[in-house]
């Protein structure tokens, strides 16, 4: 089974984003920040990360290049809410894989990720 790491300080999002994708077969942990996610991704490797940029303590942009020097290969999907084009080139310099700007459909957002993933669902 594939496993996500969703990233976000709002638990609301962050439930909804978990729960669309283990109803859709993945194992989905969640974290309220880039500390956390990193502190999660040292003892559990993840298939993909889905990370917001605005969040306190350590943002998304400081958290994706982190996390990059660890693992230079899990696909990293920005989902934010800022649209413009200065997020966009600094999430795709720190190393993030495809930039999505929230609200995004359900099914739009499984079919980006099993796009990175290069495969179906595991189960």
């Amino acid at each position: 089974m594939k496993k996500v790491l969703v990233v976000d300080d709002s638990p609301v999002v962050r439930s909804f984003h978990t729960n669309i994708l283990r109803m859709s077969g993945f194992k989905a942990d969640g974290a309220c920040d880039g500390i956390e996610a990193l502190e999660k991704s040292l003892t559990t490797p993840y298939h993909l990360i889905l990370c917001d940029i605005n969040m306190p303590n350590m943002d998304g942009i400081t958290f994706i290049k982190r996390y990059r020097e660890q693992d230079e290969h899990a696909p990293i999907i920005i989902l934010t809410t800022q649209e413009d084009a200065i997020h966009k080139e600094k999430g795709y310099k720190a190393g993030a894989n495809l930039y999505l700007v929230k609200p995004v459909k359900p099914n739009n957002l499984i079919l980006h990720i099993q796009l990175l993933l290069g495969s179906e669902i595991e189960t």
